[in-house]
């Protein structure tokens, strides 16, 4: 029996003529000297596109090239639109034409806006009603909103002129609101001064319960002033004067 010792030379020539034998080509490795895939740190999602995304790549008027996508175009003809133009049946009496000086019209002519008066004073509407300075009022509101209206139109049409002569007149106007507000202000005073003096006047009733004035008695004369204000419209009536007194004042001789 050989010992281990002397198979040893007999294994080492062995591998040398395996290694040194010429491999054919087309041969198949074996198992344990496949080759491996390449590694990557890179991810599969983060490869390189390879698409072309710009559309207009290659187009150049200059050279003449044209898109490389063919474009869907057609034969047909493109249909056109007509002039066809809805009529639209509007009120003649709107109310938006209160925003223009007239109906039909856009804006005033510098002449037109200058003619206009001085402003009212606060003693003229210190004599005006409650109606009177309301009605005035909103016709200074009116006029205002014609004037912006006037102005939004002559810059959108860059017209050029006629903005001074609005302003002007627009300040007529914002003076007499302020006298409005003046007199207002000035009755708000005076109403509140008399209604502290009527709480504290007995005859005044504030509770809105029963008669807001009940005069007193006079206790000098024993009379009551209600039936002292009777008598004396009734003398002034001519309806409670009898028949006899009137046949005697006809008759009486006239001066």
């Amino acid at each position: 029996m050989a010992s281990s010792s002397s198979m040893r030379p007999a294994a080492g020539h062995l591998l040398r003529l395996v290694e040194g034998r010429p491999r054919l080509i087309g041969s198949a490795a074996p198992s344990f000297l496949a080759a491996a895939a390449p590694f990557s740190t890179s991810a599969s999602r983060c490869a390189r596109k390879t698409r072309d995304n710009n559309r207009i790549r290659g187009v150049s008027p200059l050279r003449r090239t044209g898109p490389r996508e063919p474009l869907s175009v057609s034969w047909e003809d493109i249909p056109r639109p007509t002039d066809y133009k809805p009529q639209i049946k509007t009120d003649e009496n709107h109310p938006l034409w209160a925003f223009f000086p007239q109906k039909g019209k856009l804006i005033n002519t510098p002449a037109e806006d200058q003619a206009h008066g001085r402003p009212w004073k606060v003693e003229e509407l210190r004599k005006k009603s409650w109606e009177d300075l309301h009605a005035l009022w909103w016709a200074c509101c009116r006029e205002r909103n014609r004037i912006s209206t006037s102005n939004a139109e002559r810059a959108r049409t860059k017209l050029g002129f006629g903005e001074h002569e609005a302003i002007e007149r627009d300040h007529v106007v914002q003076r007499t609101m302020k006298g409005i507000k003046h007199v207002l202000t000035e009755r708000y005073y005076l109403w509140e001064d008399a209604y502290q003096l009527a709480q504290e006047d007995p005859e005044i009733n504030l509770t809105g319960k029963g008669p807001a004035y009940t005069p007193r008695y006079d206790a000098e004369n024993g009379g009551d002033y209600l039936v002292q204000e009777a008598e004396a419209e009734a003398k002034a009536d001519p309806s409670t004067i009898s028949s006899e007194s009137k046949v005697a004042h006809e008759q009486a001789p006239k001066l």
